[in-house]
Formats: structure tokens, C-alpha cells, sequence
């Protein structure tokens, strides 16, 4: 069994954040653009599935794959939305949902890596 690598985990989970949120950003940017598409970014977990590495679930609920895009992609119609009469596909409300998403997501790992490293320092205190 390999140790677990939480501390690389979460590194990337951050780099994929802040691709996310540089994504969601530009997509706001852009609401009022003609003809801009909306862009997204793969989720976390197939980021994961490419290079190799696996977090295991205790049970077969915990990790729910939803079906999101592959890699960052345009679109076209979000949602059941159409696209505007500017040819624009980005939904504001949408776009603030994902940033709060990535904000919760950003305190959350930050949280775990600070409760796990003052925990290493317990261990090595005692």
C-alpha cells in the first residue's frame, strides 16, 4: 500500500482550481461579447484518472462521477439555455455559482492540509 500524498493531492487540486477559476473568470468577462462561447474545465476527478492517481472510496457512494466535459471546451447551449441573440452562451448566474463552488472547494482543501500538518506536528511533538 503506498503512503498516502496528501500534501501533492492537494497542490494539484489547487492548480486545477485556479485553471477553473481563471476559466469561469474569462467566461465572465465575456458575457456581453458577440458570439463568445462558454468554456469549461474537466473535472477534478478525470484530471486525476489521467495521471494515474486514484483516491479509494470506503464506500461506492462517496465518489459520484457526474458527466461533465472531458477538457476545456466550448459551448453552445448550457443547460437547456440557448444561446443569446449576440450568439453569447455564457449564463452569469451559472458562472457565480461555479466561482462560490470554487471557493468552497479552495477553503475545504486548505482546511484539511492545515488540520493534517498540525496533526503531523502533534506526532512528532509527542
Amino acid at each position: 500500500m503506498e503512503p498516502i500524498q496528501l500534501f501533492d493531492l492537494a497542490s494539484r487540486q489547487a492548480h486545477w482550481l485556479s485553471v477553473r477559476q481563471t476559466v469561469v473568470a474569462g467566461n465572465i468577462a465575456n458575457a456581453n461579447t458577440p458570439g463568445y462561447a462558454a468554456r469549461e474545465v474537466a473535472p477534478f476527478e478525470d484530471v486525476l484518472k489521467e495521471t494515474g492517481n486514484r483516491m479509494a472510496a470506503t464506500h461506492p457512494a462517496h465518489f459520484i462521477e457526474d458527466e461533465m466535459r472531458n477538457s476545456v471546451s466550448s459551448t453552445t447551449v448550457k443547460d437547456g439555455v440557448e444561446v443569446q441573440v449576440s450568439g453569447n452562451s455564457v449564463t452569469l448566474a451559472d458562472e457565480l455559482r461555479k466561482t462560490g463552488e470554487i471557493k468552497r472547494n479552495m477553503e475545504l482543501s486548505t482546511n484539511l492540509v492545515r488540520t493534517f500538518h498540525r496533526m503531523m506536528l502533534q506526532t512528532v511533538r509527542a
